[in-house]
């Protein structure tokens, strides 16, 4: 007889890039908006106490403190602007497919500490995807299981007859354990934590299309991310955490825990013997060491790159969202060494190395990645530091080892005369920088933990600041 225990789900969330300013809905907002706003909330932030009757949208401004705290920790949680209400932005992601477990406030591990009580634990796949082979499904669970092993002392064996501990199987809709899946693109996998009979069981969606790349939903990143509940972990609220609920695609090779995943999953097992690669820590927007890779404005948003992970930022707006770069565009490389947004086309242009990437909103143009060299930039120069785009003379300009060029959209070369000394055509400027982007007439510059504003017009540095200003710090 198997015991029937609350599941953790994963799922998928969609990321779109919000307008710069989340507009609010009140005049817009029919009553099936609101009625599924109360029924989120309901759902996720247990708003039962809350009278729906002020949910009405003739009764908003009458909110009480009860619906405005929902709807805060709502957006906090989700790494939403919060603002109390009832947003655009709020609400296209109260529409949004997600876990069907309510929302945690902190993260580490399950409260009751539910873990196994032995080092070796069984595993069991009983219903394969016709999506992939069954051996690359065998390799993709292996592997997704080496994840949590290589950083505390367990031991996963797989069983062929029997009941294992943790029993894999993929399904669709209405699968035995009362909580359905509901058809593709929505909730992918849920796992059940530690404990006997369906205890630690993990079930995949068999509606979604599985596969070992990118396309589709990769297999052994769902599945370590699911292992992790059946190990007893929550999800985490670190945007760069495999346990974090949003699905971001990664290669398999390289793959690394992030810092978060470790702690948790150590808090509950202790420490490997084995030598592991160290893993990944999220940047901290009030580092006061901080730097970042790359900066580029696209849309009217400010976009900062460091290690694999990308600020989003309006000006109009005190804080900065975090999330992987990778979550917006899987295939860029996860060090990013310049970008910049060239306004005569409307792309977003990237650079690692020597190569770069095309963006047009979400899509990598065909053709790409190409050389830099092909805008005239020398072969001796192996990175390019910073670039950016001055949308009043279609000049882009590319700084490397103390020098710059100027490249000309319009004609598509190289200005002669090129390269200058950046000390000397922008004065008070490091010679070797780290980002640097043009907004409305000025310029800033970034070199290791400090921010350099030149003005365009005064030719001069007018400030100087700390990074972590620009990041709501």
């Amino acid at each position: 007889m198997k015991f029937l225990w609350s599941p953790v789900l994963f799922v998928l969330f969609y990321v779109t890039f919000s307008s710069p300013a989340p507009r609010l809905f009140e005049a817009e907002v029919n009553e099936e908006d609101w009625q599924l706003a109360e029924n989120y909330l309901n759902q996720f932030y247990q708003l039962k106490d809350t009278p729906a009757s002020i949910m009405r949208k003739s009764e908003y401004h009458r909110a009480n403190d009860i619906l405005s705290l929902k709807i805060r920790k709502m957006q906090e949680y989700l790494g939403l602007k919060v603002t109390g209400s009832l947003t655009s932005e709020t609400l296209e992601v109260m529409k949004k497919p997600r876990c069907g477990v309510p929302d945690i406030a902190e993260y580490n591990h399950f409260p009751t500490g539910n873990k196994w009580e032995k080092n070796n634990i069984t595993y069991r796949i009983l219903q394969y995807t016709p999506d992939i082979p069954a051996a690359k499904v065998d390799f993709a669970i292996e592997k997704a299981f080496e994840v949590w092993s290589d950083v505390i002392p367990l031991k996963f064996s797989r069983i062929y007859e029997g009941e294992a501990d943790i029993m894999i199987t993929f399904a669709a809709q209405e699968h035995g354990d009362n909580y359905p899946f509901d058809g593709p693109g929505k909730l992918l996998a849920h796992a059940f934590p530690p404990g006997k009979g369906i205890g630690g069981d993990t079930h995949f969606d068999e509606d979604e299309t599985w596969t070992i790349g990118s396309n589709g939903y990769n297999l052994f990143l769902v599945a370590a991310h699911e292992f992790g509940h059946a190990l007893g972990l929550a999800h985490s609220q670190d945007p760069g955490a495999l346990m974090y609920p949003m699905y971001t695609y990664s290669t398999m090779k390289g793959f690394r825990l992030s810092l978060d995943d470790v702690k948790g999953i150590q808090a509950l097992y202790g420490s490997s013997n084995k030598k592991y690669t160290p893993p990944v820590k999220t940047p901290e927007a009030c580092d006061p060491y901080l730097y970042i890779d790359a900066a580029a404005t696209l849309r009217g948003e400010i976009l900062y790159f460091k290690d694999g992970f990308l600020w989003r930022n309006h000006p109009q707006q005190p804080n900065s969202e975090l999330s992987l770069t990778k979550t917006f565009w899987p295939k860029l490389p996860a060090k990013i060494h310049a970008a910049y947004e060239n306004h005569e086309s409307g792309l977003l242009i990237v650079i690692k190395g020597m190569k770069y990437w095309a963006i047009n909103g979400y899509d990598i143009l065909p053709g790409y990645p190409k050389s830099v060299y092909e805008f005239g930039i020398p072969r001796h120069i192996r990175k390019i530091e910073a670039a950016f785009h001055i949308k009043k003379t279609s000049k882009t300009l590319f700084f490397a080892k103390g020098q710059y060029w100027s490249y000309d959209e319009i004609k598509q070369t190289m200005d002669e005369g090129y390269p200058h000394r950046t000390v000397d055509d922008w004065v008070g400027v490091p010679s070797r920088l780290n980002a640097a982007y043009e907004l409305n007439g000025y310029v800033f510059f970034f070199h290791r933990s400090s921010l350099f504003i030149f003005s365009l017009s005064e030719q001069r540095v007018i400030e100087i600041r700390r990074i972590n200003s620009e990041l709501g710090c």
